[in-house]
């Protein structure tokens, strides 16, 4: 009987190739972050990453590639090869950024493939403690009043910390002096020091200095009250109805990848996110696990796209 070398060699690497797709990942996966290590995108990446790692059956490394409000390291994961070893974590930054910036390096909805939501965090409105108001009601007479005299401080143009606060000021009708730090500590330190009158930030960077008496919480931002601070009511309840922002936290991977390795991936996630020890601990970070499918994920993108858009473009907000 005569072999076909070409058929049998042929053969060979098809099933090499199988075998490949089979054992996938059988290298490190690497997941970017878009900022500087010790933010809240770093803390949850890091938080999820040995358990999600564990569910796929590999390793999953947490690289910091921060710049240009996050696109940077999300522009990294478009361009990568859309092989499974290069995936990305990004905030509500992601629906953002297209509506701050007049050039975007890449397509949010052309470029990226999202893998599933991962978890979402309030924020909460602080004051320092000398500002003469101690629920929402008074702080918002204290706004209407003196409309050009207060200020609040953020993270930097186009951070959550701004965007949640504009959100705040469009629906209750207030005006507030925004002052952009390079970073929320510094903005925080300076709402302390009384420098700035209020601040956003996420809820894990408050709850220590709100129960330092060091700033007072009016409200949080969210939908329902925080388990991290029950007593604070939320911003919609108790004086600002129709108000809500939370800080999402989304897994994506570049366009094209395959949807084998794509539902790998998010099976994996979904099972990390489910296990009570990580739920557990996210939790206590200040951090809501937020399991989705990839469709659901995309649903979310495509949705606050046209919210942050229309906000951004009335109220004339650059990021640049």
């Amino acid at each position: 009987m005569k072999l076909n070398l070409g058929v049998l060699a042929a053969a060979i690497l098809m099933s090499a190739n199988v075998s490949a797709a089979d054992v996938y990942p059988s290298r490190p996966v690497r997941l970017i972050v878009p900022y500087a290590p010790g933010g809240s995108a770093d803390i949850v990446a890091r938080r999820i990453s040995d358990e999600w790692a564990k569910a796929l059956g590999g390793s999953i490394f947490v690289e910091n590639k921060g710049g240009a409000g996050g696109n940077l390291g999300v522009d990294a994961v478009a361009k990568s090869a859309p092989d499974g070893y290069t995936i990305g974590l990004q905030t509500v930054s992601l629906a953002i950024n297209p509506a701050l910036f007049a050039k975007m390096p890449y397509d949010t909805l052309k470029d990226l493939a999202p893998i599933g939501m991962i978890a979402s965090s309030q924020h909460v409105l602080v004051v320092n403690p000398k500002l003469p108001a101690k629920n929402t009601q008074e702080l918002l007479a204290l706004l209407k009043a003196n409309p050009t005299k207060h200020s609040y401080g953020s993270a930097g143009a186009g951070s959550t910390f701004h965007m949640s606060a504009e959100l705040f000021k469009t629906v209750a009708k207030v005006e507030i002096l925004h002052v952009p730090y390079k970073g929320g500590g510094p903005a925080l330190l300076d709402t302390m020091a009384g420098m700035v009158d209020m601040s956003f930030p996420v809820l894990s960077a408050a709850v220590p200095h709100v129960k330092g008496e060091k700033l007072r919480a009016i409200g949080v931002t969210g939908t329902k009250r925080s388990p991290l601070l029950p007593n604070v009511p939320t911003l919609a309840e108790s004086g600002v109805p129709g108000y809500a922002f939370d800080t999402w936290f989304i897994a994506f991977a570049p366009a094209n990848m395959p949807k084998p390795m794509i539902d790998k991936l998010n099976a994996a996630l979904n099972t990390a996110l489910n296990s009570p020890e990580l739920k557990a601990k996210l939790i206590n970070d200040g951090f809501d696990p937020t399991p989705s499918s990839p469709a659901e994920a995309q649903a979310r993108v495509a949705k606050e796209l046209v919210t942050w858009n229309k906000l951004i473009k009335e109220r004339g907000i650059t990021g640049e």
